[in-house]
C-alpha cells in the first residue's frame, strides 16, 4: 500500500477502504507521508467528497492517532457538549456548573480561541489563578469530588487532526463537511464521551453560513456518532449576531457570572436552555424536554448552578471573590460608547465582522503564538430587533489602545444595519436527533 495509490484513487472519485484510510492517519501522523502529498488527498476528498461509511473510518482513525481518554468510572453515561464555534459564545462556562448542579457529571475539556472566534479556556482564565493546565488524574479526582472540571486540550489528543486541519487552512479546503465532521468528532470520541450534543452554529459568525449546510453537518455528525456506538443530538443555533451582549474575555467572564445569578440574556437563556435540556435527557436523568429546562431554571433561581461556578473555580486554584464581586475584574484603560446616528430597528449585526473587531482589539489571536488581551472587548447595547434613536448607546469599547478604539467605533457604526423594519431572529433553528 502506498499514498499515490490513495491520492490516485480518491482523485477519481472512488471510495477508500478502511485500511487505506488508516495507512494515511498512521503514516502522516508519524511524519512518513509528505505534507504535498497529504494536501493532494486532502483537496482530493474537499471536491469528490466522502460516504459515511469513510468519514466515520477517517474519525475513528483521527481519534486513534492519540490517547483516547478513559471516562468510564465516572458512570455509564457520561455526557459532552460542543460547539462548532462562533462569537460571544460562552455557553459552555455557563452550561457546565449548571449541568453539574444536577449531579450529571462534568469532564469538560475546551479549546483557545484563533481568528475571531472566541475560546473557552481563554475566557476562563480571566479568573486570576484559574488553572487549565491540570493533568489527566486531577481532572478525572476533580469530577469525581466535586462533579465537574474544566481544562484546556493538554493531552495527546488526535495529533492527526492538529497536523490536517493546519493543512486543509493553508490549502483553502476548510469548507468540507467529511472533513469538518471527522475533526469535531474525532475530538469528542477521543475526550472519551458516549453521550455528544453539538451546538451547530449556523449565520455570519459560523463555520455554516447557511441552514442547508448546516442542516448536512448535523446529519454527517450524527451518522457518524452512531457508527461510533455514540448518542449524538445536534442543536442548531443562530450565530448571525453575537450571542449575548458580551464579546471579550474578560467580558464575557462577566456575563456569565451573571447569568448564574439569573440575569439572563434572552438568546443566550434560550441557547442554554435547549442544550442542557437535551444533556440532562441523554444522562438519562429526564426524557421531557420543557421538564428539563425548568430543572434547569430552578438551579439558577436557587443558586445551586452559581454555588457550583464557585466550587469549580476554587478547586481549580481561581479566586473566588472576582465571582462573587465581578467589579474587581480589572478593566481596560479606554471605555467608549458608540452612539447611533440613526433611527429605526437594528437589521443587522454581523457577528463574524464584531469578532474580528474584537480580535482586533487584542481579545483574539491571529497567530496561535499570539498573547491574548484579557481586558478588552465590546459590549453590544443594541441587538437585532431593537428600536433605535439618534444618539442611542448602540455599544461600548473596551480597548488599551486609542487608535484601536477609533477605529473600532468607525467601523462599528458601519457594521450596525438600521432600517424601517423590525425583524425577529429565530434562536434554535432546528434540532436534528
Amino acid at each position: 500500500m502506498n499514498i499515490v495509490d490513495i491520492i490516485a484513487k480518491k482523485r477519481d472519485g472512488k471510495e477508500l477502504e478502511t485500511d487505506e484510510i488508516n495507512y494515511f492517519i498512521t503514516e502522516y501522523t508519524k511524519n512518513r507521508i509528505e505534507d504535498y502529498q497529504a494536501a493532494a488527498l486532502i483537496m482530493a476528498i474537499y471536491i469528490n467528497g466522502m460516504n459515511y461509511r469513510e468519514t466515520k473510518d477517517l474519525t475513528i482513525a483521527m481519534a486513534n492517532s492519540g490517547d483516547i481518554l478513559d471516562l468510564s468510572e465516572l458512570g455509564t453515561n457520561v455526557v459532552d457538549k460542543h460547539s462548532t464555534g462562533g462569537v460571544g459564545d460562552k455557553v459552555t462556562i455557563i452550561l457546565a456548573p449548571l449541568i453539574a448542579s444536577l449531579g450529571i457529571p462534568v469532564a469538560k475539556m475546551s479549546g483557545r480561541g484563533l481568528g475571531f472566534t472566541g475560546g473557552t479556556a481563554d475566557k476562563i482564565e480571566a479568573i486570576p489563578g484559574y488553572k487549565t493546565g491540570i493533568s489527566e488524574k486531577e481532572f478525572i479526582n476533580s469530577v469525581k469530588n466535586i462533579g465537574i472540571s474544566l481544562i484546556t486540550q493538554t493531552l495527546n489528543l488526535v495529533p492527526a487532526d492538529k497536523k490536517i486541519y493546519a493543512l486543509r487552512d493553508t490549502i483553502a479546503c476548510t469548507e468540507s463537511i467529511p472533513l469538518i465532521a471527522s475533526s469535531i468528532m474525532s475530538k469528542k470520541i477521543a475526550s472519551g464521551a458516549n453521550k455528544i450534543v453539538l451546538d451547530v452554529t449556523c449565520g455570519f459568525g459560523a463555520f455554516m453560513k447557511n441552514i442547508n449546510d448546516a442542516r448536512a453537518l448535523s446529519k454527517t455528525m450524527i451518522e457518524i456518532g452512531n457508527l461510533a456506538d455514540r448518542q449524538t443530538v445536534c442543536i442548531i443555533t443562530n450565530m448571525s449576531e453575537p450571542l449575548g451582549f458580551a464579546v471579550g474575555n474578560s467580558l464575557e467572564i462577566i456575563e456569565a457570572i451573571e447569568f448564574l445569578k439569573g440575569n439572563m440574556p434572552e438568546d443566550l437563556k434560550k441557547v442554554v436552555l435547549e442544550l442542557g435540556a437535551y444533556m440532562v435527557k441523554l444522562a438519562g436523568k429526564g426524557t421531557d424536554i420543557n421538564k428539563n429546562k425548568e430543572k434547569l431554571l430552578e438551579n439558577i433561581k436557587n443558586g445551586k448552578a452559581y454555588n457550583k461556578f464557585i466550587e469549580l473555580v476554587q478547586n481549580q486554584g481561581g479566586d473566588i471573590s472576582y465571582v462573587k464581586d465581578v467589579s474587581k475584574f480589572e478593566k481596560a484603560k479606554i471605555i467608549r460608547e458608540v452612539k447611533s446616528t440613526r433611527k429605526g430597528f437594528v437589521e443587522e449585526i454581523n457577528a463574524e465582522e464584531i469578532g474580528k473587531l474584537s480580535c482586533d482589539l487584542g481579545a483574539g489571536r491571529k497567530s496561535k503564538d499570539d498573547k491574548i488581551d484579557l481586558q478588552v472587548g465590546l459590549v453590544l447595547n443594541k441587538k437585532i430587533g431593537d428600536s433605535v434613536n439618534n444618539g442611542d448607546k448602540l455599544a461600548t469599547i473596551y480597548a488599551n489602545d486609542i487608535e484601536k478604539a477609533l477605529e473600532t467605533e468607525k467601523k462599528l457604526i458601519d457594521i450596525y444595519k438600521i432600517g424601517k423594519d423590525k425583524i425577529k431572529e429565530k434562536t434554535i433553528i432546528d434540532i436534528i436527533n
